[in-house]
């Protein structure tokens, strides 16, 4: 999954493909490099970022949803959205999978509005929202805690009729640095689920506070992580660099072959 930011306050690449011809040259690039999916979003959310109105966020997104739709019409397009009213927007014109920071929390009704497409709906756990999450990663037992908010969920979304989802135990989101290596080292826990899983770790901070680094040298250590999550189970990477990411998979992939 190739990530297309079209805000200017993304952590890593904010402002780099917010105009339609940056977006387009992006997104072609990504999907000659090998992504199976772009997942496009307006709505920021770094740490201590406020929320997006569903009416903003839709007059930001559709203008390039629009053209990429048109331009790309073989691609998967994923949109990343916590609104329901842009999810439906979205799905009414043709797009393959919701990505939900949220997992469903900050909008009630996203449940009811994905389960009336057949598509993949993508469940994040986050704890609290982007403006305060850092405040709030508090947890005895994050590996527990993050699965129970998974089983909870998931009764709730397939409740509601959603039949295909796959759950990212949202690195970094509401996480301290010892927090989401302890969810890498149990990764294998969340295949109990039964649901493919989404690991979104790319030049994450996780990665360059640990290697004493900034997030424009993260793309090694990303490499390091993504090799690692395969091997734990995790069926699609979240990434700012297409062709490195397809080149671990597809080296992870022969070797499961001897």
């Amino acid at each position: 999954m190739g990530i297309l930011n079209l805000t200017e306050n993304s952590f890593y690449d904010g402002g780099k493909n917010n105009s339609l011809k940056k977006a387009l040259k992006h997104t072609e690039k990504m999907i000659k490099e090998g992504a199976t999916f772009i997942d496009v979003g307006v709505a920021t959310s770094k740490p201590g970022s406020p929320l997006i109105k569903s009416k903003e966020e839709l007059e930001q997104l559709l203008p390039y949803l629009s053209v990429l739709l048109k331009e790309f019409p073989k691609t998967h397009i994923s949109i990343d959205t916590y609104n329901s009213e842009v999810a439906k927007k979205s799905l009414e014109m043709g797009v393959s999978m919701i990505n939900d920071i949220s997992g469903g929390i900050l909008d009630s009704n996203m449940y009811d509005v994905v389960a009336q497409h057949p598509v993949p709906y993508v469940m994040m756990h986050m704890q609290g929202i982007p403006e305060n999450m850092q405040q709030h990663a508090l947890y005895e037992d994050v590996v527990t805690q993050v699965a129970h908010f998974f089983s909870n969920q998931i009764k709730k979304a397939t409740a509601a009729g959603i039949q295909d989802i796959l759950i990212d135990p949202g690195f970094g989101f509401g996480k301290q640095k010892e927090h989401n290596f302890q969810l890498l080292q149990n990764l294998n826990h969340f295949k109990i689920f039964n649901s493919p899983i989404l690991m979104g770790v790319s030049r994450k901070s996780m990665i360059y506070k640990t290697l004493q680094l900034d997030a424009e040298q993260a793309l090694n250590g990303t490499t390091a992580l993504h090799a690692w999550g395969l091997d734990r189970g995790v069926h699609m990477l979240r990434v700012h660099d297409v062709k490195e990411a397809k080149e671990c998979i597809d080296l992870w992939s022969a070797l499961q072959m001897f």
